[in-house]
């Protein structure tokens, strides 16, 4: 079954930098579309990024355009959010999303996604 798994949240100033991690299993990984979410408390998620793990394009909300970035280790089932000048409105749940059913011309920021870690705090003061 498919499963994702967050790791590397924690409490980081402003200006400050964070990789989150999500470990894959269950799927094809480089056959999914793959995006990362917050949450804020008594809020939706929101999308943050987006990208289709065989290649294609790579999306962001402009709130984090310039200074987020999906990496991936393909071989690792483990993508990356690479969080640079952290602020404090960017304190929130952050989760990672996957499904199977979208393609790299389908898969983006308003994708909905099947599957879900479950989650991992980032504090920014």
């Amino acid at each position: 079954h498919v499963q994702l798994v967050e790791s590397g949240g924690g409490s980081v100033q402003a200006g400050g930098s964070l990789r989150l991690s999500c470990a894959a299993s269950g799927y094809t990984y480089s056959s999914a579309c793959m995006g990362w979410f917050r949450q804020y408390p008594g809020k939706e998620r929101e999308a943050v990024a987006a990208i289709y793990t065989g290649g294609g394009g790579t999306y962001y909300a402009d709130s984090v355009k310039d200074r987020f970035s999906i990496s991936q280790h393909i071989a690792k089932n483990t993508q990356y959010l690479l969080m640079n000048d952290l602020k404090p409105e960017d304190t929130a749940m952050y989760y990672c999303a996957a499904d199977l059913r979208w393609t790299r011309y389908t898969c983006g920021l308003s994708s909905v996604f099947l599957y879900w870690g479950q989650g991992t705090q980032v504090t920014v003061s």
